[in-house]
């Protein structure tokens, strides 16, 4: 099922794809009650996907896709300059200017936040030892949502007992920052960002020690799935 603000069905699935670089097959119930609404087959270089839409008729869907056989992913040889993630002792030099910093809860888990509320930034946003670290650029300066970087590592307790580290750009379901974290389905604001993204990148660089970077321009923070190949 979906768990908004983090996971939609088709984000997360195509995000896992890439991410463990293997060919994953999610076949959903369709069923708007439970918010399931989407499956598809996704490759590392692909993704076939149906994402159903509200008052869309509850019936299946045949979804066909041709997959490659994938080699190991191996770790990048260049140099990563900027990281989505790292850890405080391990981060690179020169930090990002210093932010005022909040703890919302976001999916039953306790957040650290920073907000995005400059034209552009390069920020950071650590919870415990994990820091994120984030440069952005609005191309619409004014747009009207409130948008934050947050931070969580540590164990998640409910629907089951895990291990997390999170880095996440979220919309904040109002315009005060005591509501980031909560639930918001639709979003408007475009930017383009080096860091941590779900959508196929422009970028993909892994360095040695594991720290992933991804590039992304024009990012619809909002998305309309049935228009992607438009």
């Amino acid at each position: 099922m979906n768990q908004l603000p983090l996971l939609d069905s088709i984000q997360f699935q195509q995000a896992f794809s890439l991410g463990a670089n293997v060919t994953l097959l999610a076949v959903n119930i369709r069923n708007d009650r439970l918010i399931m609404t989407g499956s598809g087959i996704y490759t590392p270089f692909s993704a076939t996907y149906h994402h159903a839409r509200k008052g869309d008729p509850e019936e299946g869907r045949l979804l066909v896709a041709r997959v490659p056989v994938l080699e190991p992913l191996e770790a990048g040889g260049g140099e990563t300059t900027d990281s989505g993630y790292c850890y405080q002792d391990s981060c690179d030099d020169p930090p990002p200017p210093s932010y005022p910093t909040f703890i919302s809860s976001m999916m039953y888990d306790t957040f650290t936040f920073v907000l995005l509320n400059e034209t552009q930034g390069d920020i950071k946003v650590c919870n415990g030892t994990f820091c994120c670290r984030l440069q952005y650029r609005w191309l619409l300066q004014d747009h009207k949502e409130l948008y934050a970087l947050g931070a969580f590592a540590g164990t998640h307790t409910v629907n089951g007992r895990y291990a997390l580290q999170v880095c996440a750009v979220v919309r904040c379901a109002g315009l005060d920052q005591s509501s980031c974290g909560q639930e918001a389905e639709e979003a408007e604001s475009k930017m383009d960002f080096l860091g941590i993204f779900l959508e196929q990148p422009e970028s993909l660089e892994k360095a040695a020690d594991g720290r992933l970077t991804m590039k992304h321009s024009n990012t619809k923070c909002g998305r309309m799935y049935h228009l992607d190949n438009e």
